[in-house]
């Protein structure tokens, strides 16, 4: 218990130092004071007394110094403290620093083997994102001008935003709209101007139904595939007892079919190509074009 709480009271530059030093070491399986230096830009002694720090005040067991590597390796008795030791953590960690990765001895080494397709870079100016972060965070109404497909020419509306999200692909904002009366999401990189505050909102998330009401996407496997086909895509998706169940909310179920790569209009006449399936499709319905 101890030890617990003495993790939890880190700091967060310390903590981010220390999860360096476990993932590089997990996963590189040779952890040297370069690797915090060119991460975090510290000298060679802060790099060394970080390290110490993190075995004498937190992880005795936890790392071994090799001679003849010249560099600290995994002990047998190695227990993350910091970071998830999943693969998944791991994959996770390459996708979300494509860019510094390379920067980073160890990590460069990994993206040797790797490849990150970059989304479409969506450029949102600070200008509109800053009053957008303050408007979710204390409740404001904002002015701002929107462009759409069916309105291509910037038109003035009057929103109250709640909540930023990103659906993978792109950054979105949902908010009360009041031209429209109800919650809608816009699309950040389809704002233009400078939104402008224009008091407080009485529709906060709270009245958002759409938004706090969860549901749970429950996706399987192709009925027309073969019992062995089945086993494969169950195996792929993590699946459990034939099915995936992907809690979430009413507002955004249709970004999570959008994910998966689902088309809820249509289905592929070969079931190879189909692959996977929303079971409860008809419950989901009525979210899908909200």
């Amino acid at each position: 218990m101890k030890r617990k709480q003495s993790i939890e009271q880190v700091r967060w530059d310390l903590a981010l130092r220390y999860r360096l030093i476990e993932t590089v070491v997990w996963w590189e399986g040779r952890l040297t004071t370069g690797h915090l230096i060119q991460s975090f830009g510290i000298s060679r002694q802060q790099a060394s007394k970080d390290i110490n720090t993190y075995i004498t005040e937190h992880a005795p067991r936890n790392l071994t110094y090799d001679k003849q590597l010249k560099g600290y390796v995994p002990s047998k008795q190695f227990k993350p403290l910091f970071i998830d030791d999943s693969a998944n953590a791991y994959l996770h960690l390459l996708n979300q620093n494509n860019q510094r990765a390379p920067h980073i001895e160890g990590l460069a080494l990994a993206y040797a083997h790797t490849k990150v397709l970059e989304v479409p870079d969506r450029t949102i100016r600070a200008e509109i994102l800053r009053p957008l972060l303050k408007a979710c965070r204390e409740g404001l109404r904002l002015e701002v001008k929107y462009v759409s497909l069916s309105n291509p020419n910037p038109e003035g509306r009057l929103i109250a935003p709640h909540t930023l999200v990103y659906t993978g692909m792109r950054w979105h904002v949902r908010a009360y709209c009041e031209k429209n009366r109800q919650y809608r999401d816009f699309v950040l990189s389809r704002l233009r101007g400078e939104p402008e505050p224009n008091g407080k909102s009485e529709n906060v998330i709270d009245q958002d139904d759409v938004w706090n009401t969860e549901v749970t996407v429950i996706i399987e496997p192709d009925l027309r595939l073969t019992s062995a086909q089945k086993a494969i895509i169950e195996a792929d998706f993590g699946m459990l007892n034939g099915q995936l169940l992907i809690p979430t909310r009413r507002a955004l179920v249709k970004y999570v079919l959008q994910r998966y790569q689902i088309d809820p209009t249509k289905m592929e006449p070969r079931p190879e190509a189909q692959q996977i399936v929303v079971k409860n499709l008809t419950e989901l319905e009525p979210w899908l074009y909200n």
